[in-house]
């Protein structure tokens, strides 16, 4: 059973979450040989004055 978490911005829609969901379970299912039932997905969402890249923070970076 993959369970699998996705740290993301804040941000995205639903129907992208929902989207990506569809594609990684594929992936999941096809690469793994998971039952698709079986593939959990966790979405962690972070906001962007939680996370810098290259000593910026992202909320900054805009």
């Amino acid at each position: 059973m993959p369970n699998i978490t996705v740290e993301l911005l804040r941000g995205r829609t639903l129907d992208q979450r929902r989207e990506f969901a569809e594609a990684v379970t594929a992936q999941a299912v096809a690469l793994l040989g998971a039952n698709r039932q079986d593939v959990r997905i966790l979405f962690v969402e972070i906001g962007d004055d939680l996370v810098a890249k290259g000593g910026v923070l992202a909320v900054d970076a805009r």
